[in-house]
């Protein structure tokens, strides 16, 4: 579960000014939820990902992650927690050219520290849940944009994350492939029970989720959710 309370995050903006990324934001995402986020640009949704993701502290208020408070915590207990329990699949994949789809997932598994034959075991896994087991020996260039997705979404779900935080994940994908990104984001989100939160601008696809919210100014915009 991702619980966030009375979150609010400020900048200064000019010399007396103070600018509200996020204002008082109350948001409870349960397990085996995909929350779709939506929203104009410069609304807060990066921010409010951020803040999830225990990447930023926000000013007041508490985020919990998988029931543990996460606010107060020193980096290096943020890191660990980032590193054991979030998912993070970024707008981009980023893929390394020179690696295949199994070894970029590898490549996670080793930095963190795993045992080889553990770190292969669990790549595989993973690539076979996002559906690319027959392309884990394929480079990126060998691979489709949806299929690239596919591997960065792989990629967040190795170590089993209780949260799961997806960032414009159809925004570089064409109406088929972006439809089969979400169905396998709320597939995935069902059948591993994950508290999942997708921003996106592709309203199209918001049905897909269980529920969806919209931030405006900061704010969860009052009646702006189902």
């Amino acid at each position: 579960m991702l619980t966030l309370n009375d979150v609010t995050l400020a900048y200064p903006d000019g010399e007396d000014g103070t600018l509200y990324a996020l204002d008082g934001v109350d948001l409870t995402v349960p397990d085996g939820q995909l929350l779709a986020l939506v929203g104009p640009s410069g609304s807060g949704k990066s921010s409010l990902l951020a803040v999830a993701a225990a990447l930023v502290s926000p000013t007041a208020g508490s985020v919990r992650i998988d029931g543990t408070e996460v606010t107060a915590a020193g980096e290096a207990e943020r890191a660990r927690i980032r590193r054991e329990r979030v998912g993070l699949v970024f707008q981009q994949p980023r893929l390394l050219p020179s690696l295949t789809a199994l070894e970029q997932l590898e490549l996670v598994g080793v930095l963190a520290g795993n045992r080889p034959r553990a770190v292969r075991t669990a790549a595989r896994e993973a690539l076979a849940a996002v559906g690319l087991s027959g392309a884990a020996h394929r480079r990126p260039h060998q691979l489709s944009g949806g299929q690239r997705q596919r591997v960065n979404i792989a990629r967040a779900l190795l170590g089993e994350p209780a949260v799961l935080l997806v960032d414009e994940p159809t925004s570089a994908l064409d109406h088929e492939r972006s439809a089969e990104v979400m169905d396998l984001l709320a597939t995935l989100t069902h059948e591993r029970s994950t508290a999942t939160v997708v921003v996106t601008h592709d309203l199209e696809f918001v049905p897909v989720a269980d529920r969806s919210v919209t931030l405006r100014d900061g704010r969860i915009r009052p009646g702006a959710t189902h």
